[in-house]
């Protein structure tokens, strides 16, 4: 019986796996049909729509950018870097 679950689980997700961007657009329509509320859902709609045109990603998107932020120097590396660049410059090393 689990095996049977699990099959038909793997048989779904594996068609269903690549409209999950479709069903952002059903989102808004299925709460205007549960909940009937109108305000929550134009609300949910418009924000989505400014942040795709605002940044030209999606929301997903977006955070899936804040949280792997690429890696730059902070001022404290910045500042090591510069003195390391000035001391081989006064002992005339090459910078490596």
């Amino acid at each position: 019986m689990i095996l049977k679950k699990i099959v038909i689980g793997l048989f779904f997700a594996s068609f269903l796996g690549g409209c999950a961007q479709n069903i952002a657009y059903l989102g808004p329509a299925y709460s205007l049909a549960t909940s009937g509320n109108v305000y929550h859902v134009g609300l949910s709609y418009g924000s989505n729509e400014v942040i795709i045109k605002t940044t030209g990603k999606s929301t997903s998107q977006n955070i899936k950018e804040i949280l792997n932020p690429k890696k730059k120097d902070t001022e404290f590396e910045k500042m090591v870097k510069k003195r390391v660049r000035d001391t081989r410059k006064k002992l005339n090393l090459p910078n490596q």
